[in-house]
């Protein structure tokens, strides 16, 4: 088997479905085909600043319940950069030698960091100024993290707005109603996109296409004189106004996120249109659930190659899903720019094909 490792795994960011899967196989194929320790670090780089720092043993006999649950049994956080680190008296703090120390007082051979573009760049920075044996996984459900085809959790996300769709047909046709439904996507329009087609919408708006109100009004019309008296929308949280603005909302403890442009655009078709509509926000229920055969396959796909990289000694890189296959490429490469919707994908292709406004 070789040198006997010590390996830390860490979840990053927002959490989604298919961190546990990755975990699971991360610990079956060190410690069952490697014989090497791992130890999961909790609540992410805040884990290591801890003193002593907050881990999780992972035994192999402990993790095979891991494959069907979502969230991540380690915790997680999206706050805090470690580089300007937000303190009680309201000033910041680089913390980041703090988050080395904690690797080094664990005795880590290596790191495997779960976590989308944001995390892997703070990791990646992390690995390069304190020597830190970085390996890294991709998982968003935004699908916006360069380099790979599928990130996990993008599928189960797609999955749940689907299911949305699905049953937003029944009540819209059923009142004669303009059905909106607003997913997430900070960035990219992915996930309205893939559940848009999928599930049948008639109208999807997506950050990457600007659209008008007239266009989309004049799809429901239409579908009207057809005697289709019913609509079906989905809109990318990230979408903004006819006028370029960003839509957000204020939430607790001063927080400002995306959120709205599903009530936005209500207003603006009730009023060119005068149709009766409603708006679905599906929030964080998109992150939540089960996570599906994809997430399952990819994530147990991810965890096995990424130790296998530490095996091989090939730090700095990330794992890929590209052409059916799993592959690496280096995490400055696949970080350097995120992967929005090409105006020319096949899908936007299929979407017009299929008769789907896209707003212009």
């Amino acid at each position: 088997m070789g040198e006997q490792k010590k390996i830390g795994i860490l979840t990053s960011g927002g959490d989604c479905a298919g961190l546990n899967p990755i975990i699971r196989a991360v610990v079956h194929r060190a410690v069952g085909c490697y014989g090497w320790k791992v130890v999961g670090i909790c609540r992410a780089t805040h884990g290591l600043m801890s003193r002593p720092p907050e881990i999780m043993s992972l035994e192999l006999d402990k993790v095979d319940p891991l494959l069907t649950m979502g969230g991540t049994v380690l915790g997680t956080t999206n706050k805090g950069n470690p580089f300007a680190f937000p303190m009680p008296n309201g000033k910041e703090c680089d913390r980041s030698e703090e988050i080395i120390e904690g690797y080094r007082i664990l005795g880590l051979d290596a790191l495997i960091g779960i976590g989308g573009d944001g995390s892997l760049a703070i990791l990646h920075r992390l690995a390069q100024q304190g020597n830190i044996n970085l390996v890294a996984i991709p998982k968003t459900i935004d699908n916006d993290v360069g380099s790979t085809e599928y990130s996990t959790g993008f599928d189960t996300a797609v999955n749940i707005a689907t299911e949305a769709l699905d049953r937003l047909h029944f009540t819209a046709a059923s009142h004669n109603r303009v059905m909106i439904l607003e997913v997430m996507g900070r960035d990219a329009g992915h996930i309205a996109l893939h559940a848009g087609i999928a599930g049948g919408a008639h109208i999807i708006l997506l950050p990457e296409i600007p659209y008008t109100i007239d266009c989309v009004c004049r799809k429901i019309k239409e579908r009207q004189a057809l005697g289709l008296n019913f609509s079906i929308v989905i809109v990318s949280e990230a979408v903004c106004t006819e006028q370029g603005e960003t839509v957000t909302k204020m939430e607790q403890f001063g927080e400002c996120r995306l959120g709205g442009i599903g009530q936005y655009l209500a207003k603006r078709i009730a009023e060119c249109n005068g149709a009766e509509t409603r708006v679905t926000v599906l929030g964080h229920v998109q992150r939540g659930g089960i996570p599906s055969p994809l997430d399952r396959l990819l994530g147990s796909s991810f965890g096995v190659a990424a130790v296998d990289l530490i095996a091989q000694g090939k730090y700095g890189e990330m794992v890929t899903w590209q052409n059916r296959q799993v592959r690496s490429v280096p995490i400055a490469e696949a970080i350097k720019t995120y992967r929005a919707v090409d105006p020319n994908d096949t899908l936007i292709q299929t979407a017009r094909g299929l008769g789907i406004c896209l707003g212009n």
